[in-house]
């Protein structure tokens, strides 16, 4: 989130922001305009590709060479699952993470994290940025998915910041989300609608972008800030895994 100027400026010190987005306009009070994201649909395997799975289960497994996948340039392929993102909080209090299938959808995904906002504008203002949430992995037998867990230990550059919890989104969330609702892509600072707080500390920063989710397994998934001036690689980076 960097040291961002005020949105009324048009303008951002973000080092993530290429371009300073214009001023989003101010929501109706109480009003909520934002829909239902698409469901995804279910696709039913052949037999024959079942058959072929279960060959392979029985076959030893062998420990693969990890590596991340890139492309000349650095550049990371397009799995062709895009999501919004946001990170945003007052200045002196948590970080919210929403996950958007698109900005005029509401939140599949709300994480409160453990880390400050300041901090976090700290770690971005020093370049690259890997925030890991880690759970325990579950007995094979248990189903639930791992967007779908309730409790995380958060990393930020191999720092701990204690835990990322998933919740509802609130009635702030969906204010903030109605008011980021036509910019797809930037950062900025705009007035929070906090009554107890007064000038700067009522101040909410905001990064948003569009992300590139990767699903490893049923154990881990990534979200890759995609750069919109296509330099080499992402600068913001979000892990999700069961370990």
């Amino acid at each position: 989130m960097g040291e961002p100027n005020r949105i009324s400026n048009g303008s951002s010190s973000l080092s993530t922001a290429s371009t300073s987005p214009s001023p989003p306009p101010p929501p109706t009070p109480g009003r909520n305009t934002l829909v239902q994201p698409s469901k995804p649909k279910k696709r039913q395997k052949p037999k024959v590709f079942r058959v072929i799975k279960s060959v392979f289960r029985q076959f030893p497994i062998m420990p693969p060479t990890c590596k991340f996948p890139t492309l000349p340039g650095g550049r990371l392929p397009d799995s062709g699952n895009r999501v919004c993102g946001t990170l945003f909080g007052y200045r002196k209090g948590k970080v919210i993470l929403s996950i958007q299938e698109n900005p005029r959808t509401l939140p599949s995904l709300v994480v409160e994290l453990g880390m400050h906002t300041n901090v976090l504008q700290k770690e971005i203002g020093n370049g690259l940025v890997r925030i890991a949430l880690e759970c325990e992995k579950r007995a094979v037998k248990d189903k639930t998915k791992l967007l779908e867990e309730p409790l995380w230990s958060l990393f930020c550059n191999a720092k701990s910041y204690g835990y990322g919890r998933k919740r509802d989104a609130t009635d702030e969330d969906l204010h903030v989300m109605e008011l980021l609702k036509a910019v797809s892509m930037g950062a900025g600072v705009f007035p929070g609608a906090n009554p107890e707080m007064e000038g700067p500390e009522n101040e909410m920063a905001y990064l948003r972008a569009h992300f590139d989710r990767v699903v490893g397994s049923r154990d881990s998934e990534t979200l890759y800030m995609l750069s919109p001036d296509g330099n080499s690689g992402p600068e913001l980076s979000i892990y999700f895994v069961r370990v």
